[in-house]
């Protein structure tokens, strides 16, 4: 008898319990991630009574791995252009929750008297809302297309990248164990200038790699590449001292912004389920039942600080922001809860020995009350506001009025404000990515070109190498935006902005000079003052050198149009344009999008029969069909299964328009059920003497026309007719095969004529 490996027995009892319990759960409409939690429980060790996994070390693995995956696909969906586009809402609102919720789980775990290392991870765990538990939730109460909702959604990315910040500082703190400024400090400029670098040089390399590739990507070639690009920046982290869940992270972020990211996405998401779903069971599986039970008190005291803290800095940060009570209360209701990363962040501390081990379960049970809480507290912020808005002091709603429209105002950006604004941009992107490239240099390529090479030659060698490399670069940090609008509008409106300008030209000269003493100090052995002649003579150089400047516009453009591709490849499939968008938004309109379903009573009807702006007070905008777009569609215009419609109204005449097409189609599909299903089958009938049938064609006796059934045969005496022609006459005697509906067949073969 064969071995069978424990590893593979363990996975099975972790597949089939997740499995059977998902199904359940799917059943009770509970989130899955629930049902993958209690299946952990029921194959972890704590349940002696049924077969559970033997080897919770190798389950640790996948789970490892699982982490990845969640990660990978989290970044995918994160896109740092999109962080940038969430606007001032999403960051002041993020910025108030972490630092709150930080706060509220620092003060609760030294208060529960955990100690400063528990209450610190408690700090992290507790500031982040879970964003596969709020978009499943919107979902499910088709709330995607709400106002509040996009503020949330915005929300959630901040916090995405806040989270991955937040996992290297206190990965950081557990290893050195005491908080310090400088140490802190280098951290997050070292895992500042990681992102830059791998963003910058990710997006110059792989959506022309992606690109040229395209022909060849299949879904599963376009899935091993994808992986294969995960995991090698999983190993390119963990060798920079980062998490492997940082690199998946990054990666995702890069592909995010590459015209394949809908179909990396598509093709990777069932691998991402897979481990995503070991992962959660292996949450579940370092749960023990009696030690819930045991700090059951904690468990409630945290819970509350969550919902309360949650709905409490939530809305005060997006009140800060400048929106609508309304909204405020609405998001803050929506995220008062933690999932993933919280589980991410425990994981972390078991693993790194700096957490007590009754941490985990009890913030995993945390996160499983809020979790089930969620549609009922999104279905609370209503009346939640209705209660606020009547019991508010009237001196009160009318601040909150005048905040909110005073924060909707247009702010015009001064010139000062763009220009200094696209040069820290370039400044510290390029330098960024300059420092790395020296630093990669100096470590690995130049000692090989030395070793190979006598003498001095190795050193200069190395040094000519990188300069070269690096000059374009530093080029455009010097150069860019000295001839731009703003610069040449500054420059003749004020003498004395010259000097200001004059002065940024400098310093970023400067800059780069120091930046090219690096290799030189590193690799020859000469005197500071011979260094620093060497470096102003080689920026001289790179800044008069016409083939120099060629080079790093291409450099530039080819990056820009690598950045660029997704977004416009979205645009030109868009209907609308996203300018237009934000202007309906600042009316407090918008623009959602509805399917027309195949049973939907919509299809075949026109504009004009429908009415939807009388009876809803929406306007469709566009029909998308296919390829075509019909922008401004009139009244004469017909629905078909699957058109795509754009509409655009406030909040409550889109959520009436939803309810009165889910009506209609509810409507029109118990009508259809109640329709007897009648099924197309093929018989045979012979035309025996006096039936009407004899001497006419096909055409002429009304088989097809009158009766729906179609002859497709013809036996006479010992020959066939297949697929006879509309002009074929029936005698008697002829046996003819037919296809039909059951009823009307019987009907022909009792002799019933059915002839004109």
């Amino acid at each position: 008898m064969s071995h069978l490996p424990s590893i593979i027995s363990d996975l099975a009892v972790i597949l089939i319990s997740a499995g059977l319990v998902s199904l359940l759960f799917k059943r009770l409409k509970q989130p899955v991630v629930l049902g993958y939690i209690v299946a952990g429980i029921l194959a972890g060790p704590s349940i002696a009574s049924i077969p559970t996994v033997s080897e919770t070390d190798s389950i640790r693995i996948w789970a490892d791995i699982g982490v990845v995956f969640l990660l990978f696909a989290l970044g995918l969906d994160f896109s740092f252009k999109k962080l940038m586009k969430v606007g001032g809402t999403a960051v002041v609102g993020a910025v108030t929750v972490v630092f709150g919720m930080m706060s509220v789980g620092y003060t609760t775990g030294l208060s529960l008297g955990w100690g400063h290392m528990n209450s610190l991870f408690l700090g992290g765990m507790l500031s982040m809302s879970s964003t596969t538990i709020i978009f499943k939730a919107f979902e499910d109460m088709e709330l995607r297309n709400k106002r509040f909702a996009g503020v949330v959604f915005g929300i959630l990315v901040v916090e995405d990248l806040f989270a991955v910040l937040l996992m290297v500082l206190l990965s950081t703190l557990a290893v050195s164990k005491h908080v310090e400024g400088m140490d802190m400090l280098d951290s997050v400029v070292k895992l500042g200038v990681f992102l830059l670098f791998s963003f910058v040089t990710g997006i110059y390399i792989l959506p022309t790699f992606l690109r040229v590739a395209k022909r060849f990507l299949n879904d599963e070639t376009l899935l091993i590449v994808s992986v294969g690009l995960c995991l090698g920046m999983v190993i390119l982290a963990t060798k920079s001292g980062f998490s492997s869940a940082l690199g998946a992270f990054v990666m995702g972020s890069i592909l995010a912004e590459t015209i394949e990211a809908e179909r990396i996405e598509h093709v990777v998401k069932p691998v991402k389920n897979l481990f995503g779903a070991i992962f959660f069971v292996s949450v579940g599986m370092l749960i023990e039942p009696e030690l819930l039970w045991q700090y059951k008190l904690p468990i409630l005291f945290i819970t509350l600080a969550v919902i309360l803290g949650q709905i409490l800095f939530s809305g005060f940060g997006i009140l800060l922001s400048g929106q609508p009570l309304k909204i405020a209360i609405q998001s803050g209701f929506a995220l008062a809860q933690i999932g993933e990363f919280a589980f991410i962040i425990a994981s972390l501390g078991l693993s790194l020995k700096v957490t007590d081990n009754f941490l985990y379960p009890i913030v995993v049970a945390v996160s499983v009350i809020t979790t089930f809480l969620t549609p009922y507290m999104i279905r609370l912020s209503e009346p939640a506001y209705v209660y606020a808005d009547k019991h508010m002091p009237k001196s009160w709603r009318r601040f909150f009025d005048r905040y909110s429209s005073g924060g909707s105002t247009i702010k015009q950006k001064s010139t000062w404000n763009k220009l200094l604004k696209a040069l820290m941009r370039i400044v510290v992107m390029y330098s960024a990515v300059s420092v790395v490239l020296i630093l990669l240099w100096l470590r690995f390529v130049a000692p090989l070109i030395i070793r190979s090479t006598q003498g001095i030659f190795g050193e200069i060698i190395s040094l000519v190498l990188i300069l070269l490399i690096i000059s374009p670069l530093l080029r455009a940090i010097m150069m860019k935006k000295n001839h731009s609008e703003e610069f040449q509008e500054l420059w003749q409106d004020s003498k004395y902005n010259r000097g200001s300008l004059v002065s940024l030209i400098v310093l970023r000269i400067i800059l780069c000079i120091g930046i090219v003493m690096i290799p030189i100090i590193k690799l020859l052995n000469i005197t500071f003052g011979l260094v620093v002649a060497i470096a102003a003579a080689s920026i001289l150089l790179f800044i008069l050198s016409k083939r120099l400047k060629k080079h790093s516009i291409q450099i530039e453009r080819h990056f820009f149009r690598n950045l660029a591709a997704r977004q416009e490849e979205m645009e030109r499939r868009s209907p609308i344009k996203q300018h237009f968008a934000n202007h309906l938004l600042a009316r407090d309109l918008h623009l959602a999008d509805f399917e027309i379903r195949q049973a939907s009573p919509s299809v075949g009807k026109t504009l004009k029969e429908l009415n939807f702006r009388q009876k809803c007070g929406v306007n469709v905008v566009t029909i998308i069909r296919g390829e075509q777009r019909i922008n401004i569609p009139g009244g004469d215009e017909r629905l078909y299964p699957f058109d795509k419609l754009i509409v655009v109204g406030t909040d409550k005449e889109l959520e009436s328009f939803l309810q009165y097409t889910e009506e209609r189609y509810r409507q029109n599909q118990s009508v259809l059920q109640k329709e007897e299903v009648k099924e197309v089958s093929m018989e045979q009938f012979v035309i025996s003497a006096g039936s009407k049938l004899i001497g006419l064609s096909i055409r002429q006796s009304g088989i097809r026309d009158n009766a729906a059934c179609l002859v497709i045969g013809i036996e006479r005496g010992v020959s066939s007719v297949m697929n006879p022609g509309p002009d074929t006459i029936l005698e008697e005697g002829d046996i003819v095969w037919i296809v039909g509906e059951r009823d009307k067949m019987i009907k022909l073969s009792e002799g019933e004529t059915v002839g004109s």
